[in-house]
């Protein structure tokens, strides 16, 4: 047998990509499972962006290996964006650099910055690949709690009484997943300060920014946050593009350049027609987030009433495309609840357990299902 290498011994194979085969082969058996588990939006792009794509399959560079960088139309887009949405001022030819969706940027950040042994802050819930991504470049995971009686902030006394010698990078998510507890201005400027003191590259991975939020932020808003802070983001939430891969990573030119040696080493540059449709995209007016907020209002009230149907507690105030809710009391194992859900009633709901272990006693639902799909949950129930 050919051995696997040792940095695979602390990493899991990721807890989706186990539970949907299980999913998948109830499924084939002829159950009616609804899928409740997984973020990734039904819905359809705007028309303007399909057909954006459609169009660039005839242009003259379009089947070309493509620039590393992106196309800078692609990134003037993103900077038009950013001053729009945010107020913040990016340079398009230094400071924004287009991904392959987030994730792999959680990759190329950590291979760019981290060495064997150097630590990382993780938040405690939160998402699983900060973790294994860590794990993977052999570095540490230090896990700070977030708990609900905290609003999911940060304890930054707590963080202070930490050995922080070691520690090289800190992952935050605002608005964040999984609770959908939304960030302020004030935790980033304290993000920012506590970075700059202990020299810590800090990540806010900010791709729900726009479901149902009426106040959506940047870290990067912040006086000096780009001396010290990164922000990942993604079209995939926002513009119901979640297969197309798109999405960026921004910051100053001295860290983006550390990023693009690791990226341009693994990749040739994303498709031409891709790229056309995210610039389409990024062009939408306020009208198009209107309106998918509207189909996920009602999603997530009607999510409210399957919550409330199984003794569940929960904050009308959350955002993101995800209802967190807590399990009631006398149940000791979401895990177990989870399952016998799956078996029982053929309903896939997330366990609040595999984004730390501040998640147990909690569940959380995903908004990317038809009202018809939620109702029919609520019955089952």
């Amino acid at each position: 047998m050919i051995q696997t290498a040792n940095r695979l011994n602390s990493v899991e194979e990721y807890y989706f990509s186990k539970k949907l085969k299980e999913v998948r082969q109830l499924i084939s058996d002829g159950k009616p499972i609804i899928n409740m588990g997984i973020g990734s939006p039904d819905l359809t792009p705007d028309t303007s962006v399909i057909e954006a794509i459609q169009q660039s399959l005839f242009d003259e560079k379009a089947h070309e290996y493509q620039s590393y960088q992106g196309l800078p139309e692609l990134r003037k887009g993103i900077a038009t964006f950013y001053k729009n949405q945010f107020q913040v001022d990016l340079d398009f030819t230094s400071e924004i650099l287009p991904l392959m969706g987030s994730k792999e940027g959680i990759m190329h950040i950590s291979l760019a910055f981290l060495n064997e042994g150097d630590e990382v802050l993780i938040p405690n819930p939160g998402y699983p690949t900060y973790a294994s991504v860590t794990e993977l470049v052999q570095a540490k995971a230090v896990y700070y709690d977030l708990i609900e009686e905290n609003n999911w902030f940060p304890d930054f006394e707590k963080l202070e009484q930490l050995n922080l010698s070691k520690v090289k990078l800190m992952w935050v998510s605002y608005p964040h997943m999984p609770t959908g507890a939304n960030g302020n201005l004030e935790i980033f400027k304290k993000l920012i300060a506590f970075g700059k003191k202990h020299t810590i590259l800090i990540v806010n991975d900010n791709p729900y920014s726009f479901v149902l939020n009426e106040n959506p932020i940047s870290i990067l808003q912040i006086e000096g946050a780009k001396d010290i802070a990164l922000e990942l983001n993604s079209l995939s939430k926002t513009f119901n593009m979640a297969g197309w891969r798109v999405g960026m990573v921004l910051g100053n030119a001295t860290l983006l350049d550390a990023i693009l040696k690791v990226k341009s080493n693994m990749d040739s540059g994303m498709f031409y027609g891709i790229q056309k449709g995210a610039i389409a995209a990024l062009k939408l007016e306020k009208n198009w987030f209107e309106s998918q907020n509207e189909i996920y209002t009602k999603r997530r009230n009607l999510i409210f009433k399957l919550a409330e149907k199984m003794h569940c507690t929960f904050d009308k105030n959350c955002v993101g495309l995800f209802v967190w809710a807590k399990l009631p009391a006398e149940i000791i194992s979401a895990e177990a609840f989870i399952d016998n859900l799956l078996i029982e009633k053929y309903l896939f709901i997330t366990p609040g357990t595999i984004f730390g272990s501040n998640g147990e006693g909690y569940i959380r639902f995903s908004l990317c299902v038809t009202e018809e799909k939620i109702l029919e949950a609520i019955n089952r129930i």
